[in-house]
C-alpha cells in the first residue's frame, strides 16, 4: 500500500504533535513536494540545525513507503504519489530519511557517517503526529532538530504558518 511501511518500528524513539492550519490535503502535497525538493538540494549543516560539525554539507534522500519498500521520490515518483493523493486521502504517510555528510577541508570533499530515520506522519483534524525513529548513524542532526526543520521548511511555503509543533518530544 503506497505511503505506508508495514514494518515500522513499534517504539519511535520519539513523538511530535503538530497543529496545522490547513486541510491535510494540503498539508500532504506540502511535505511531497518540500522532500522532493530537498532531495535536490545541499545545505550547510547550519542550515538545519545547531551544527556538531563545522564545515559540513548536508544532503538529504527520502523515500516513500510501498508495503515492504521505499520509493525514491525523484519526479516520476512526485507524480504517482501526487496523482494518488488527489484519488484518495492518506492517514498515515511513511518516509525513510537518509542524511549525508560531508565534511570540506581545502577544498576536499569527505563523506562522513550517514543518518537513517523513519519518519511516520499521522494526520488527523488540525493536527498532525510525527513518530520519528533513528535507524542508525552517528545523529549529527537529533530528531527534534529535524522535525522542526521540516516545520520551519514547510512554513516557509506559505505566508501564514501552516504547522506549529504544539507539544514537546
Amino acid at each position: 500500500m503506497l505511503g505506508f511501511y508495514e514494518n515500522f518500528p513499534e517504539n519511535p524513539q520519539k513523538i511530535a504533535h503538530l497543529s496545522v492550519s490547513v486541510s491535510n490535503k494540503r498539508l500532504q502535497q506540502a511535505l511531497i513536494q518540500l522532500f522532493h525538493q530537498l532531495c535536490n538540494e545541499s545545505l550547510t549543516i547550519e542550515d538545519v540545525a545547531n551544527p556538531s560539525l563545522p564545515q559540513c554539507t548536508v544532503i538529504f534522500e527520502f523515500g516513500i513507503a510501498e508495503a515492504n519498500n521505499f520509493n525514491y521520490l525523484d519526479s516520476e515518483e512526485k507524480t504517482r504519489v501526487t496523482k494518488a493523493m488527489q484519488k484518495k486521502h492518506f492517514q498515515t504517510i511513511d518516509f525513510l530519511c537518509s542524511i549525508r555528510y560531508y565534511r570540506t577541508l581545502k577544498e576536499k570533499k569527505t563523506p562522513l557517517k550517514f543518518d537513517y530515520y523513519m519518519l511516520r506522519f499521522t494526520f488527523n483534524k488540525n493536527t498532525m503526529q510525527t513518530e520519528i525513529f533513528h535507524e542508525r548513524g552517528p545523529m549529527h542532526i537529533s530528531p527534534e532538530e529535524l522535525i522542526n526543520f521540516i516545520a520551519r521548511r514547510i512554513n516557509q511555503t506559505s505566508q501564514k504558518k501552516i504547522l506549529k509543533v504544539s507539544e514537546a518530544f
